[in-house]
């Protein structure tokens, strides 16, 4: 009986052992259904992250500019064509850009500036120099008692008292043995008025100029500004606009004449008035000079006076 037993367990083992083998083949997919859960969400994570970055990379497009952005753009074209140099208003581009009449005008006022400057230099080393020599020679004869003893005093020097003096004694020869004193006295006068006369003549060379330059340069600025401001207004007309950018630069042309003329004007009257005031001085020192020679050649009479009375009383 226990042999039949056996026998039955070990054939019902046999007959159930691949129905448990392919339960369990059965099971075992279904073991990492667990972690489904955890690999579900991992999914999502990833695919979110293009969804973020799309916003980001939607910009990188080229944008369509808009109608108003390109007739700003073409107004602005347009603007540059009308009024060319627009943003450079240096004194130099203003110029380039002016009408060849303004130009021409600045020109003239810029020279005529180069010469007051070169007439204040010239001027202030000829009237410092002729003072100071005129001065030195008028110390050297101021003790001298004869014309020909100041003569030898100040040798060989140039200057308006060797003239002073040289003229008083070639008037005294040639009034020698004329016994009117003073009719050589007045002779010798009239020389020294024209030598003086010539002397102002010599020492003002120059003025003349800086006086025309400072009362004709504002006139010739205000000229080339009137003529600037028209071909403004015609600018103006021909773009078609009032916008202040078109007006600016025209204005601003028409005004540096202005600006060049005054610059030119006022350097010269100031140099001018001071000019005068040094002439004046160095003038009162020629009439110095002409009172010396007359001096010197009243003594030189006297003394010839005397001697002849002395003579003629022997």
């Amino acid at each position: 009986m226990f042999r039949i037993a056996l026998k039955c367990v070990t054939a019902l083992t046999i007959l159930l052992l691949p129905s448990v083998v392919l339960a369990q083949q059965g099971q075992a997919p279904q073991a990492p259904a667990a972690d489904r859960p955890l690999a579900q969400p991992m999914l999502p994570a990833l695919a979110t992250p293009p969804a973020v970055q799309a916003p980001l990379a939607a910009p990188v497009s080229p944008a369509v500019p808009s109608a108003a952005a390109v007739d700003a753009d073409n107004s602005a074209k347009a603007l540059k064509q009308a009024v060319p140099g627009l943003h450079e208003l240096s004194p130099w581009s203003m110029f380039l850009s002016a009408d060849i009449l303004v130009k021409g005008v600045m020109m003239g006022l810029a020279f005529a500036s180069l010469v007051t400057w070169t007439i204040f230099i010239a001027k202030t080393i000829e009237l410092s120099s002729v003072q100071r020599k005129l001065r030195s020679a008028l110390a050297r004869v101021g003790d001298a008692r004869s014309l020909a003893e100041a003569q030898f005093a100040l040798g060989t020097r140039d200057g308006v008292l060797s003239l002073l003096l040289g003229a008083a004694m070639r008037e005294a020869r040639l009034s020698a043995g004329i016994s009117s004193d003073s009719g050589i006295k007045e002779r010798a006068a009239s020389n020294f008025a024209e030598i003086s006369r010539a002397e102002a003549r010599r020492i003002r060379l120059g003025m003349g100029l800086l006086a025309t330059i400072g009362s004709t340069s504002p006139f010739v600025g205000l000229f080339g500004t009137v003529w600037g401001i028209m071909n403004s207004f015609i600018g103006i007309s021909k773009a078609q606009t009032t916008n202040l950018a078109v007006v600016a630069p025209g204005i601003a042309e028409a005004l540096l004449a202005t600006a060049i003329g005054l610059a030119a004007a006022i350097p010269a009257v100031i140099i001018y008035n001071h000019f005068a005031r040094v002439t004046k001085t160095y003038l009162e020192l020629v009439a110095r000079a002409s009172g010396a020679a007359a001096r010197l050649l009243s003594r030189d009479l006297e003394r010839s006076h005397g001697g002849m009375l002395a003579r003629a009383a022997e």
